[in-house]
């Protein structure tokens, strides 16, 4: 098996670099850090030490897999005690690597439609690299993309397709790299510009793949869209996230605040009669709730 996979990764980086040197557009997928992991993994029977992790894998990493650990606390330490917390992922996650040439073809062609559509977008490399766990993914303006490989592999409920799952989670992450503002970074976020950073990339994602990133949405808020959007209306400027965003789980998806976000970029869009402006005010927004107003979103709104 590690065989297969370690080819699929020589696969993707070697289409991905060839491609990008054609067109702009085409997404590089790095996978080093992912190789050199399993090489340390497999010598040490699936029970590397955090010293070794931090020397061997983490220190001598590409600069993608340094943002992902400076961002979210990855260093040998965490690392070791997730494998130990949670094996399975690990020893899994090698399995997700097979998908990955699809996923750069598919990847192209929704890129190639977000330059159509936008051409002012940017296309920084995405790093697949191992973490501790989690994150899933993280994207941003100054910091390109970054995908954990054992956190997505494992994460089912976003979307059973793995191969769908990794398409629409990087350009989820896509979305994000476009934004100039972001509403994460900020103090004292709003229920309104929380959702509305994560529901722009949900919208973006469905406008270049064909669905959104986080599939399971649909089904859990079906009959209920008027009751959770004025639910939402009724906590738009509160800084109490938790009811809304990031709180997910294997076993109780939520993050209901994405559905709505998309949902009010959405009618932004459907309403504008000059597309590319739509997006540039939708990648260059800063007031969540002039934003909201222009969108002509109210709760229970059909759209196409």
């Amino acid at each position: 098996m590690i065989r297969i996979a370690m080819a699929a990764l020589a696969l993707v980086a070697g289409t991905a670099a060839g491609d990008a040197a054609a067109n702009d557009a085409q997404p590089v997928i790095e996978t080093g850090d992912v190789a050199r992991f399993y090489e340390i993994y497999d010598a040490a029977d699936g029970r590397p030490t955090a010293e070794v992790l931090q020397n061997d894998y983490l220190d001598p990493g590409s600069d993608g897999l340094h943002t992902l650990a400076r961002l979210r606390r990855v260093d040998g330490e965490s690392i070791a005690a997730a494998i130990a917390r949670r094996p399975e992922i690990y020893s899994e996650a090698r399995e997700c690597v097979e998908v990955l040439p699809r996923v750069h073809d598919r990847l192209a062609a929704a890129m190639g439609k977000l330059g159509e559509l936008y051409p002012e977008a940017r296309f920084p490399p995405i790093t697949v690299a191992i973490g501790r766990g989690k994150p899933v993914a993280v994207g941003g303006y100054a910091s390109g993309v970054q995908v954990g490989l054992e956190a997505l592999c494992a994460t089912d409920f976003i979307n059973p397709d793995i191969e769908d799952r990794f398409v629409g989670v990087a350009a989820h992450e896509f979305a994000h790299v476009q934004r100039t503002v972001d509403f994460s970074d900020q103090e004292n976020v709003t229920v309104l510009a929380i959702s509305l950073e994560e529901g722009l990339a949900e919208f973006v994602t469905e406008l270049t793949t064909g669905a959104v990133a986080y599939a399971y949405m649909e089904d859990l808020v079906a009959g209920r869209e008027k009751e959770i959007e004025t639910a939402f209306l009724a906590d738009a400027d509160s800084t109490e996230l938790s009811d809304w965003v990031y709180n997910s789980t294997p076993d109780k998806p939520g993050d209901l605040g994405y559905w709505v976000g998309y949902r009010i970029t959405k009618a932004y869009y459907q309403q504008a009669e000059d597309k590319h402006q739509a997006l540039r005010d939708i990648f260059g927004m800063t007031d969540p709730g002039a934003f909201l107003q222009r969108s002509g979103w109210r709760p229970g709104i059909a759209l196409d």
